[in-house]
């Protein structure tokens, strides 16, 4: 099998990385086996090589312009850019991954980072990128919605009761503050779905290598955030009842390869939160496997919304503790 840089499918039309549209999946099956023969491409099965590729919540949520959570880093096209650059990271080293792994950030509305979960002392619900302190739940400046109580089977009283040992352990934690997000990956919409040319990809390498993709679905408790596809925010309520689990799938999925590049959306949230996750699971474990992490950090933004807030600084300060820890920080550029 031909490991060298591969070219980029003449079907590859970076101007519409941006765009929502139908992938032709019975062309590109096509396209992908004449590839497969041209190139001399092997089962990834065969590889003796394990280089395997996990793309964070690559959604069109994130990623396409004036969608409900674009990220647009302090370009203003950052994830555009960051997937234009991914796409072709894929294409070039198709040879090369021997797997691929996408999240899948899910969501419906009555969730605890929507602005519906919380009313103030006039009924009304925080607008977004509203983040609420522990301190303005204990004096009444954001509540628990009552409404929202019997969905749950809980008492109104409870609902205020985990809100607050929520905010406390984010603070406790040293986490972000709870953040009130515009309603966004919802399951079933077109948000949700990944972005049309990055999905083009996974389904092209799939079929190239025959190499079956994992598609991880994460973010669907309605009483914790769930940044990191390794576990949530906040794992236990105010009586001990579980919020969520840590998937040790991660860990495990890197002591089984050679290498596992990241890259993703976004820089400052999801991202790095993975990777803090997934570090923790190292030390644990051995901390010399954080050498085998690559971070793809020309394939990652951070949130920007211009005039409100910019986590640009705080994404490159998590990246640099990943370096420093051991991790490599690379561009899609660099030879693998």
């Amino acid at each position: 099998m031909n490991k060298q840089s591969l070219p980029v499918p003449d079907f590859f039309d970076a101007s519409r990385v941006g765009e929502i549209w139908k992938v032709d999946y019975a062309a590109r099956a096509d396209q992908a086996n004449d590839w497969a023969r041209q190139h001399n491409l092997e089962p990834a099965s065969v590889s003796k090589e394990r280089i395997s590729l996990l793309l964070v919540d690559v959604q069109n949520t994130f990623c396409i312009p004036d969608f409900e959570l674009f990220v647009a880093g302090r370009s203003g096209r950052g994830a555009v850019e960051d997937n234009i650059r991914l796409c072709e990271f894929i294409y070039r080293n198709l040879a090369r991954l021997s797997h691929i792994t996408a999240t899948l950030d899910t969501h419906q509305s009555q969730q605890i980072f929507h602005p519906m979960f919380f009313v103030d002392p006039a009924g009304k619900h925080p607008v977004p990128y509203t983040d609420i302190h522990a301190a303005e739940i204990r004096n009444g400046t954001w509540s628990f919605n009552p409404a929202l109580a019997p969905n749950f089977q809980i008492a109104p009283e409870y609902g205020q009761q985990m809100m607050l040992h929520y905010a406390d352990e984010l603070e406790r934690k040293g986490k972000y503050a709870l953040t009130i997000w515009p309603y966004h990956a919802m399951l079933g919409g077109i948000g949700h779905a990944l972005v049309p040319a990055v999905e083009e990809a996974i389904f092209f390498y799939s079929i190239a290598r025959i190499s079956q993709p994992d598609f991880e679905i994460k973010g669907s408790q309605p009483f914790t955030e769930n940044y990191s596809v390794i576990g949530p925010e906040v794992l236990t309520g105010p009586m001990g009842e579980i919020l969520g689990a840590r998937n040790p799938k991660f860990i495990q999925h890197l002591q089984s390869v050679g290498r596992l590049y990241i890259a993703g959306q976004a820089k400052s949230h999801c991202v790095a939160w993975t990777v803090s996750d997934l570090l923790e699971d190292i030390q644990a474990a051995d901390a010399a496997l954080a050498k085998k992490v690559y971070l793809l950090e020309d394939c990652s933004s951070a949130v920007v919304v211009p005039g409100v807030v910019d986590h640009t600084d705080a994404a490159s300060a998590a990246f640099a503790r990943f370096a420093k820890a051991g991790m490599q920080i690379v561009k899609s550029t660099d030879p693998i």
